[in-house]
């Protein structure tokens, strides 16, 4: 039997495990209001629990990098995926600190390998001048889970309450790997459903002798030695805090900030993910219609910086023009900043693959993606103690953190091509 876009079904079933991803993880900080209340805690345990998560997320980051190259795509989103399906369904079981710092380490390694695997598959399935695009659809699916989950959670715990809504989410993520594992039999090279033509599609452009068949990661002091990783690590670094700060805080921001309920949480801050949403596929679509009449360096850097100045300018209207006595004004705004997140992040991940070849793809975007996550743990411990009175100083250091993420892949990566090591 033969497929036709087999890589289009690939990177549907990774999409989803994203929005099952991002609904795992928003559903912590929608329900903290009366999580927290149950469990006795406050802002600086949330905060705390936060960073439990990303250490653990950032330290995933790299150790799933590595286990995809060694492990293969394929099982590696099993590996993922069943780890923070089964640490989402244990936190129905917490009942203190100890306990719940324990399932959100867990819920973090599991939940950071989807993001090396989504960009190492995306090199595996998808022809250079498809990767934005490819890219932007599973970004697309951390936007939708955004939009689906704050009415989703809202529902369900008004149903069933905080415990056996986490149980339910894990259920989701268990129930994926099936047709993950019946669609995804093995590598683009040997699987029984390609047909020829996307075959010979998918490797267009990739010399026979560079393709990544049965080869080895270059070493992590190897990779490290070009520039151009820097580029794309420090680009990580000070991007990712944007988005983070929104995905973490917003729902506190409103129900301290406006007196949100959980059901209007869950009613209002899909309007600014949807945002996001739109920012992922477009910025793949326009990158990709760009690689058209330009070079991959030319279409790259033209969408980050698109995305960056939506960003910039977005924030200073959160900085501005928000009032205070309209949160709405709030909600669409930063829907315009994520929107401008989206529309470059995925144009940046796709950095190693434009830049390396095979497992090096993953090792250098699980390194990316752990650097990442040392910046958001910053920020969270920040942020309770540069917001006591006001969230003013947070936005503005994350407006200019935008540009700092431009300037990094311009002073580091001077042309986005493929970094061929010596064979000496």
């Amino acid at each position: 039997m033969k497929v036709k876009g087999l890589r289009w079904w690939i990177i549907t079933l990774i999409c989803i495990a994203t929005v099952i991803n991002y609904v795992d993880r928003t559903a912590f900080g929608v329900m903290w209001p009366e999580m927290g209340k149950d469990l006795g805690m406050d802002e600086y345990d949330y905060a705390f629990m936060l960073n439990i998560f990303m250490i653990t997320y950032a330290a995933g980051k790299f150790l799933s990098g590595k286990l995809y190259d060694i492990i293969g795509t394929r099982l590696g989103f099993v590996f993922s995926i069943a780890v923070w399906s089964g640490s989402a369904i244990l936190h129905s079981f917490s009942r203190g600190i100890i306990s719940l710092s324990i399932v959100r380490g867990f819920l973090g390694i599991g939940e950071a390998g989807n993001w090396p695997g989504a960009v190492k598959s995306n090199a595996e399935w998808f022809p250079v001048n498809e990767r934005a695009i490819a890219q932007g659809i599973f970004n697309a699916g951390a936007s939708l889970g955004s939009v689906i989950a704050p009415a989703l959670i809202a529902f369900l715990y008004g149903q069933f309450g905080w415990r056996a809504t986490f149980i339910i989410l894990g259920i989701i993520g268990f129930v994926w790997i099936i047709p993950w594992l019946f669609i995804n039999k093995t590598t683009p090279e040997n699987h029984p459903w390609l047909t020829d033509s996307e075959k010979a599609l998918i490797f267009s452009g990739e010399p026979v002798e560079q393709k990544p068949v049965k080869s080895k990661s270059l070493p992590l002091k190897t990779i490290l030695g070009y520039k151009q990783s820097w580029g794309v690590l420090m680009a990580r670094f000070f991007i990712e805090p944007i988005w983070w700060l929104f995905v973490g805080w917003m729902p506190l921001y409103l129900n301290s900030k406006y007196g949100f309920s959980i059901q209007e949480i869950g009613q209002t801050i899909w309007i600014s993910y949807l945002g996001g949403m739109a920012g992922s596929l477009l910025g793949g679509w326009f990158c990709s219609k760009l690689m058209e009449k330009h070079a991959v360096d030319f279409a790259r850097k033209t969408s980050i910086l698109i995305g960056v100045l939506f960003i910039f300018f977005g924030l200073l209207g959160v900085i501005f023009l928000v009032d205070e006595k309209n949160p709405m004004t709030f909600i669409y705004i930063v829907g315009m900043v994520l929107f401008g997140f989206q529309f470059s992040i995925g144009n940046i991940q796709t950095l190693s693959s434009d830049l390396f070849r095979g497992p090096s793809v993953g090792t250098l975007a699980g390194l990316a993606g752990s650097i990442a996550a040392v910046s958001v743990i910053i920020m969270n411990w920040l942020i309770p103690i540069i917001t006591v009175d006001s969230y003013t100083p947070a936005f503005v250091i994350i407006a200019v953190l935008a540009p700092l993420a431009m300037l990094s892949i311009y002073l580091f990566i001077q042309k986005i091509e493929k970094v061929i090591p010596s064979t000496n």
